[in-house]
Protein backbone atom coordinates (compact mmCIF):
# COMPACT_ATOMS: atom_id res chain seq x y z
CA UNK A 1 0.00 0.00 0.00
CA UNK A 2 1.28 3.29 -1.05
CA UNK A 3 2.15 6.46 1.68
CA UNK A 4 -1.06 8.54 -0.68
CA UNK A 5 -3.77 4.84 -0.03
CA UNK A 6 -2.76 4.94 3.24
CA UNK A 7 -3.43 8.67 3.76
CA UNK A 8 -6.71 8.63 2.08
CA UNK A 9 -7.82 5.44 4.16
CA UNK A 10 -6.76 7.68 7.27
CA UNK A 11 -8.58 10.88 6.16
CA UNK A 12 -11.96 8.96 4.77
CA UNK A 13 -11.91 7.04 8.58
CA UNK A 14 -11.74 10.32 10.38
CA UNK A 15 -14.45 12.35 8.13
CA UNK A 16 -16.86 9.15 8.90
CA UNK A 17 -16.07 8.92 12.49
CA UNK A 18 -16.48 13.08 12.26
CA UNK A 19 -19.73 13.05 10.01
CA UNK A 20 -21.35 9.81 11.75
CA UNK A 21 -20.55 11.76 15.47
CA UNK A 22 -22.68 14.79 14.08
CA UNK A 23 -25.57 12.98 12.97
CA UNK A 24 -25.92 15.20 9.98
CA UNK A 25 -23.72 13.69 7.39
CA UNK A 26 -23.78 9.57 6.05
CA UNK A 27 -21.20 8.08 4.26
CA UNK A 28 -22.43 5.75 1.19
CA UNK A 29 -21.40 1.97 1.90
CA UNK A 30 -21.21 1.67 -1.77
CA UNK A 31 -19.23 4.59 -3.50
CA UNK A 32 -18.18 6.48 -0.17
CA UNK A 33 -19.27 9.68 -1.14
CA UNK A 34 -20.78 11.93 1.89
CA UNK A 35 -24.45 12.57 2.14
CA UNK A 36 -26.37 14.90 4.20
CA UNK A 37 -28.42 12.85 5.75
CA UNK A 38 -31.91 15.21 5.61
CA UNK A 39 -31.45 15.40 1.91
CA UNK A 40 -31.17 10.99 1.81
CA UNK A 41 -34.43 10.63 3.69
CA UNK A 42 -36.38 13.07 1.42
CA UNK A 43 -34.57 10.65 -1.37
CA UNK A 44 -35.91 7.41 0.36
CA UNK A 45 -32.28 6.83 1.88
CA UNK A 46 -31.07 6.02 -1.82
CA UNK A 47 -27.77 7.94 -2.50
CA UNK A 48 -28.19 10.35 -5.23
CA UNK A 49 -24.43 9.47 -6.79
CA UNK A 50 -24.58 5.79 -7.36
CA UNK A 51 -27.99 4.39 -6.39
CA UNK A 52 -26.96 2.49 -3.36
CA UNK A 53 -30.23 1.40 -1.17
CA UNK A 54 -29.44 2.10 2.27
CA UNK A 55 -30.73 -0.12 4.70
CA UNK A 56 -33.89 1.46 6.59
CA UNK A 57 -36.21 0.24 9.59
CA UNK A 58 -40.04 -1.23 9.60
CA UNK A 59 -41.10 2.89 10.32
CA UNK A 60 -39.39 4.65 7.73
CA UNK A 61 -40.54 1.77 5.06
CA UNK A 62 -43.99 2.29 5.75
CA UNK A 63 -43.97 5.99 5.73
CA UNK A 64 -42.80 5.44 2.21
CA UNK A 65 -44.91 2.88 1.23
CA UNK A 66 -48.42 3.94 3.00
CA UNK A 67 -50.50 7.59 2.32
CA UNK A 68 -49.95 9.54 5.41
CA UNK A 69 -51.48 8.75 8.88
CA UNK A 70 -53.64 5.37 7.59
CA UNK A 71 -51.43 2.72 8.72
CA UNK A 72 -53.15 1.18 11.96
CA UNK A 73 -50.79 -1.85 13.42
CA UNK A 74 -51.84 -4.71 14.85
CA UNK A 75 -51.03 -7.86 16.98
CA UNK A 76 -48.60 -5.57 18.69
CA UNK A 77 -48.58 -7.62 22.34
CA UNK A 78 -47.38 -10.49 20.73
CA UNK A 79 -43.44 -11.76 22.58
CA UNK A 80 -41.15 -14.60 21.86
CA UNK A 81 -40.73 -16.90 24.42
CA UNK A 82 -37.17 -19.10 24.98
CA UNK A 83 -38.18 -22.57 24.48
CA UNK A 84 -34.59 -24.17 24.98
CA UNK A 85 -32.84 -21.54 27.19
CA UNK A 86 -30.47 -21.11 24.36
CA UNK A 87 -26.97 -19.27 25.18
CA UNK A 88 -24.54 -19.36 22.53
CA UNK A 89 -22.06 -17.15 22.62
CA UNK A 90 -24.69 -14.37 24.74
CA UNK A 91 -27.95 -15.86 25.94
CA UNK A 92 -31.05 -15.49 23.47
CA UNK A 93 -33.26 -14.02 26.22
CA UNK A 94 -30.47 -11.41 26.20
CA UNK A 95 -29.87 -10.23 22.25
CA UNK A 96 -33.91 -10.22 22.02
CA UNK A 97 -34.13 -8.34 24.85
CA UNK A 98 -31.62 -5.46 23.68
CA UNK A 99 -33.46 -5.61 19.84
CA UNK A 100 -36.60 -5.26 21.93
CA UNK A 101 -35.21 -1.64 23.85
CA UNK A 102 -32.88 -0.87 20.53
CA UNK A 103 -35.91 -0.60 18.24
CA UNK A 104 -38.91 -0.30 20.32
CA UNK A 105 -40.43 -3.45 18.85
CA UNK A 106 -41.61 -6.73 20.53
CA UNK A 107 -40.33 -8.25 17.52
CA UNK A 108 -39.35 -8.11 13.46
CA UNK A 109 -42.80 -7.77 12.08
CA UNK A 110 -44.66 -4.87 11.88
CA UNK A 111 -48.20 -5.25 9.87
CA UNK A 112 -51.63 -3.58 9.76
CA UNK A 113 -54.06 -1.92 7.28
CA UNK A 114 -53.39 0.85 5.59
CA UNK A 115 -53.53 2.69 2.20
CA UNK A 116 -51.46 3.28 -0.29
CA UNK A 117 -52.13 5.67 -2.82
CA UNK A 118 -56.26 5.45 -1.64
CA UNK A 119 -56.39 2.08 -2.25
CA UNK A 120 -57.01 -0.30 1.25
CA UNK A 121 -54.42 -2.74 1.68
CA UNK A 122 -52.53 -5.20 4.28
CA UNK A 123 -48.66 -3.79 4.74
CA UNK A 124 -46.29 -6.09 6.51
CA UNK A 125 -42.41 -4.98 6.95
CA UNK A 126 -40.12 -7.65 9.02
CA UNK A 127 -37.21 -4.94 10.40
CA UNK A 128 -33.52 -6.37 9.82
CA UNK A 129 -32.63 -4.21 13.13
CA UNK A 130 -34.36 -6.24 15.26
CA UNK A 131 -32.07 -9.78 15.10
CA UNK A 132 -31.64 -9.07 11.45
CA UNK A 133 -35.33 -9.48 10.17
CA UNK A 134 -35.05 -13.06 11.24
CA UNK A 135 -38.49 -14.75 11.42
CA UNK A 136 -39.29 -16.63 15.14
CA UNK A 137 -42.35 -17.55 16.75
CA UNK A 138 -43.54 -14.12 16.88
CA UNK A 139 -42.44 -12.81 13.17
CA UNK A 140 -44.58 -16.35 11.70
CA UNK A 141 -47.60 -15.90 14.30
CA UNK A 142 -47.60 -12.01 13.17
CA UNK A 143 -47.50 -12.68 9.29
CA UNK A 144 -49.78 -15.43 9.39
CA UNK A 145 -52.37 -13.38 11.46
CA UNK A 146 -52.09 -10.73 9.14
CA UNK A 147 -52.76 -12.72 5.80
CA UNK A 148 -55.78 -14.00 7.73
CA UNK A 149 -57.20 -10.69 8.46
CA UNK A 150 -56.63 -10.13 4.54
CA UNK A 151 -57.98 -12.45 3.67
CA UNK A 152 -61.28 -11.44 5.71
CA UNK A 153 -61.36 -8.45 5.03
CA UNK A 154 -60.55 -9.02 1.24
CA UNK A 155 -57.59 -6.87 1.09
CA UNK A 156 -54.45 -7.07 -1.23
CA UNK A 157 -51.46 -8.03 1.01
CA UNK A 158 -47.65 -6.89 0.62
CA UNK A 159 -44.93 -8.01 2.44
CA UNK A 160 -41.61 -6.35 2.98
CA UNK A 161 -38.82 -8.46 3.95
CA UNK A 162 -35.22 -7.58 4.90
CA UNK A 163 -34.18 -10.81 6.73
CA UNK A 164 -31.00 -11.70 6.60
CA UNK A 165 -31.46 -13.98 9.35
CA UNK A 166 -33.23 -16.56 7.76
CA UNK A 167 -35.54 -18.48 10.59
CA UNK A 168 -34.69 -17.83 13.90
CA UNK A 169 -32.90 -20.85 14.62
CA UNK A 170 -32.50 -20.17 18.59
CA UNK A 171 -36.05 -20.63 18.97
CA UNK A 172 -35.51 -24.59 17.42
CA UNK A 173 -38.52 -25.82 15.53
CA UNK A 174 -40.98 -23.19 16.75
CA UNK A 175 -39.32 -21.08 14.51
CA UNK A 176 -39.04 -24.02 11.38
CA UNK A 177 -42.63 -24.26 11.47
CA UNK A 178 -43.18 -20.83 10.69
CA UNK A 179 -43.00 -21.46 7.34
CA UNK A 180 -45.11 -23.48 6.99
CA UNK A 181 -47.82 -21.60 8.74
CA UNK A 182 -47.24 -18.54 6.90
CA UNK A 183 -47.15 -20.38 3.58
CA UNK A 184 -50.68 -22.24 4.41
CA UNK A 185 -52.20 -18.80 5.44
CA UNK A 186 -50.90 -17.46 2.13
CA UNK A 187 -52.36 -20.58 0.39
CA UNK A 188 -55.98 -19.72 1.92
CA UNK A 189 -55.18 -15.88 1.29
CA UNK A 190 -54.92 -17.09 -2.95
CA UNK A 191 -57.84 -19.44 -2.76
CA UNK A 192 -59.84 -16.52 -1.82
CA UNK A 193 -58.79 -14.93 -5.09
CA UNK A 194 -56.55 -12.28 -3.54
CA UNK A 195 -53.74 -10.53 -4.61
CA UNK A 196 -50.35 -10.89 -2.57
CA UNK A 197 -46.93 -8.83 -3.52
CA UNK A 198 -43.65 -10.13 -1.90
CA UNK A 199 -41.33 -7.36 -2.01
CA UNK A 200 -37.69 -8.36 -1.94
CA UNK A 201 -34.95 -5.90 0.14
CA UNK A 202 -31.60 -6.48 1.08
CA UNK A 203 -30.83 -8.93 2.58
CA UNK A 204 -33.47 -11.58 1.90
CA UNK A 205 -32.16 -14.91 2.99
CA UNK A 206 -32.54 -18.41 4.72
CA UNK A 207 -36.33 -19.82 6.17
CA UNK A 208 -37.62 -16.28 5.02
CA UNK A 209 -36.92 -16.61 1.38
CA UNK A 210 -37.37 -20.61 1.43
CA UNK A 211 -41.20 -19.50 2.56
CA UNK A 212 -43.42 -16.70 2.21
CA UNK A 213 -41.21 -14.21 0.17
CA UNK A 214 -40.81 -16.16 -2.86
CA UNK A 215 -44.58 -16.70 -2.98
CA UNK A 216 -45.86 -13.31 -4.23
CA UNK A 217 -48.08 -13.39 -7.39
CA UNK A 218 -45.77 -10.31 -8.00
CA UNK A 219 -42.04 -10.71 -6.73
CA UNK A 220 -40.66 -7.16 -6.88
CA UNK A 221 -37.09 -6.72 -5.80
CA UNK A 222 -35.21 -3.64 -5.00
CA UNK A 223 -31.37 -2.85 -7.07
CA UNK A 224 -28.70 -4.87 -5.74
CA UNK A 225 -30.50 -6.81 -3.50
CA UNK A 226 -28.74 -9.80 -2.02
CA UNK A 227 -31.14 -12.70 -1.88
CA UNK A 228 -30.93 -16.42 -1.27
CA UNK A 229 -30.94 -19.20 0.94
CA UNK A 230 -27.53 -19.12 1.88
CA UNK A 231 -24.78 -16.72 1.13
CA UNK A 232 -22.00 -17.14 -1.73
CA UNK A 233 -19.68 -17.85 0.01
CA UNK A 234 -20.99 -20.72 1.63
CA UNK A 235 -22.33 -21.87 -1.14
CA UNK A 236 -18.79 -22.06 -2.95
CA UNK A 237 -17.31 -23.65 -0.05
CA UNK A 238 -19.73 -26.99 -0.47
CA UNK A 239 -19.81 -27.00 -4.17
CA UNK A 240 -16.34 -26.01 -5.06
CA UNK A 241 -17.43 -24.05 -7.80
CA UNK A 242 -16.88 -20.39 -8.88
CA UNK A 243 -20.25 -18.42 -9.04
CA UNK A 244 -21.29 -16.30 -11.49
CA UNK A 245 -20.04 -12.59 -11.31
CA UNK A 246 -23.81 -10.96 -9.18
CA UNK A 247 -24.50 -14.30 -8.19
CA UNK A 248 -27.83 -13.79 -5.76
CA UNK A 249 -28.33 -10.26 -6.75
CA UNK A 250 -31.49 -9.28 -7.87
CA UNK A 251 -31.24 -8.26 -11.12
CA UNK A 252 -29.39 -12.19 -11.39
CA UNK A 253 -32.38 -13.32 -10.05
CA UNK A 254 -34.47 -11.36 -12.58
CA UNK A 255 -32.62 -12.29 -15.59
CA UNK A 256 -33.00 -15.99 -14.43
CA UNK A 257 -36.97 -15.61 -13.43
CA UNK A 258 -36.79 -15.54 -9.47
CA UNK A 259 -37.96 -12.21 -9.31
CA UNK A 260 -40.84 -10.33 -11.38
CA UNK A 261 -39.43 -6.67 -11.37
CA UNK A 262 -36.73 -4.15 -10.43
CA UNK A 263 -37.93 -1.20 -8.62
CA UNK A 264 -36.42 1.54 -7.05
CA UNK A 265 -37.68 2.38 -3.88
CA UNK A 266 -38.73 5.87 -4.76
CA UNK A 267 -40.66 4.02 -7.59
CA UNK A 268 -42.19 1.25 -5.02
CA UNK A 269 -45.34 3.01 -3.89
CA UNK A 270 -46.63 3.55 -7.27
CA UNK A 271 -45.78 0.00 -8.93
CA UNK A 272 -47.64 -1.58 -5.62
CA UNK A 273 -50.67 0.99 -6.28
CA UNK A 274 -50.66 -0.05 -10.09
CA UNK A 275 -50.80 -4.02 -9.42
CA UNK A 276 -53.51 -3.70 -7.29
CA UNK A 277 -55.48 -1.40 -9.62
CA UNK A 278 -54.57 -3.96 -12.40
CA UNK A 279 -55.80 -7.17 -10.62
CA UNK A 280 -58.63 -5.62 -9.41
CA UNK A 281 -59.87 -4.15 -12.76
CA UNK A 282 -59.10 -7.79 -14.18
CA UNK A 283 -61.52 -9.65 -11.52
CA UNK A 284 -64.03 -6.85 -12.22
CA UNK A 285 -63.79 -7.79 -15.88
Amino acid sequence: MTTADTNRRETAGASSRRFDSSGKFLKCEECGETLFVKELRDQYMVCSHCGYHFRINSEDRIRYIADPDTFRPMFRNLESCDPLDFAGRRKYSVRYEESRQQTGLNDAAVCGPCKIRGLDAMLCVTDSFFMMGSMGSVVGETLARATEYATDQRLPLIIVSGSGGGARMDEGVFSLMQMAKTSAALARHDDAGLLFISVLTNPTFGGVSASFAMLGDFIIAEPKALIGFTGPRVIKQTINVDLPEGFQESEYLRDHGQVDFIVPRSQLTDAIAKLIRYTNRSKAE
